[in-house]
């Protein structure tokens, strides 16, 4: 019984070393070739141009995007809590990737074989969007969260949620 028991420690130790250099080695290969996410900061959004009139009424707005953008404090407190209840509900607990999530989708595209789950949370959207294309490879992803990761050092979730709400289309 002992020598299982033994076994079995060795075989979990063995396979978590394993994955561990794995991890290690996919960010050595892919994190040299990611943007730099500390343009992040200094983001711009294309705003219209806007007409007014001499008594300051809008006249007219020309350019391909129609956004205001926001700051934190100016988006209401129930659109925040409408879009983290759909989009990602424990972003303010997890570090930028949502293990539960990226499990979750695992284990449904190993139970079904299809990809209908991506696992992503709000922070690997700001990645995609900011700096990633949309094909829907694991190599887009392994990316994603490593910019994910990068992301959640330099920015606030509130910065990081300020990113998102500003870029996504309403």
């Amino acid at each position: 019984m002992f020598y299982f028991f033994r076994k079995l420690l060795s075989f979990a130790l063995l396979s978590f070393s394993l994955l561990i250099i794995a991890i290690a080695a996919i960010y050595y290969f892919l994190s040299p070739k990611l943007p730099d996410t500390h343009v992040l900061k200094e983001t711009q959004f294309q705003v219209p141009l806007r007409i007014f009139s001499a008594e300051s009424q809008l006249i007219a707005e020309f350019g391909e995007k129609r956004r205001i953008p926001l700051s934190y404090k100016d988006i209401p407190p129930h659109l925040v809590q409408a879009i983290l209840s759909s989009e990602d509900d424990r972003f303010f607990e997890h570090p930028g990737v949502d293990y539960h999530g990226i499990l979750r989708a695992v284990y449904s595209l190993a139970a079904t074989g299809v990809k209908a789950q991506g696992g992503s949370t709000i922070t690997m959207q700001v990645a995609r969007n900011f700096f990633l294309s949309r094909e829907k490879t694991y190599i887009r992803k392994l990316n994603e969260i490593i910019l994910a990761l990068q992301i959640e050092q330099q920015l606030t979730k509130e910065e990081i949620l300020t990113l998102y709400l500003n870029k996504i289309y309403l």
